[in-house]
């Protein structure tokens, strides 16, 4: 991504198989009347901050469709099966340059809205110092998004493997954002746990017709 970007960006991490769904794509599952993934883009260019998506480059052309009409850049990952490392080595170097910070945001979190990427984004612009911010709730437990600032880019171009950035993390302070509820944690990874959520949400969102 080749223009200048001072600032905060915004990297969605959404090149995983997802085998747990067993066939389905949870990318694709119907959050607020789009798939997951759209939702998750249109809600990050509310910040008006760069936005990149990290897309398996085999992927199915439903998943590219769901991006579709979007401002957004999507970096291809040659190979998703290497572990997350790979999609985050992707997603850093296709930040733009003069970016700042990087906020990462898985792909399964429907949780998440406008207002906690705003309250994470603030924090980070009102930050002094190379920081890491995270996603949490509010009896201290970590997790998503994660912001690193752009001292860290290059470590994280340097991961290997499935862990992603945990070892970064456990080697530095974290300063925790507290997110209403449990938005921070609230990964959906079968089909059990989107029948569960369908279900506390009181049938408000329905099942993709594209699974």
């Amino acid at each position: 991504m080749s223009d200048t970007g001072a600032g905060l960006s915004i990297l969605i991490l959404a090149a995983g198989r997802g085998t747990r769904m067993r066939g389905a794509d949870k990318l694709l599952e119907d959050v607020a009347g789009v798939p997951l993934l759209r939702h998750l883009a249109q809600t990050a260019l509310t910040l008006g901050r760069p936005v990149i998506v990290t897309l398996p480059r085999d992927a199915a052309q439903a998943r590219r469709a769901a991006l579709n009409g979007l401002a957004v850049h999507i970096a291809e990952v040659s190979d998703p099966d290497a572990g997350m490392a790979a999609s985050l080595v992707a997603g850093i170097a296709s930040l733009p340059r003069g970016c700042t910070g990087a906020m990462l945001l898985l792909g399964d979190m429907p949780e998440i809205t406008g207002e906690d990427m705003k309250r994470l984004a603030k924090a980070f612009d009102d930050a002094s110092g190379d920081i890491v911010l995270r996603g949490g709730t509010a009896d201290g437990t970590a997790g998503h998004p994660v912001v690193f600032p752009a001292a860290l880019f290059a470590a994280l171009a340097g991961l290997k493997g499935d862990r992603g950035a945990g070892r970064l993390l456990a080697d530095r302070e974290v300063t925790l954002v507290p997110l209403p509820g449990d938005h921070a944690i609230r990964d959906l990874d079968t089909p059990e746990d989107w029948k569960k959520w369908r279900e506390e949400k009181g049938g408000q969102v329905t099942p993709s017709a594209e699974n």
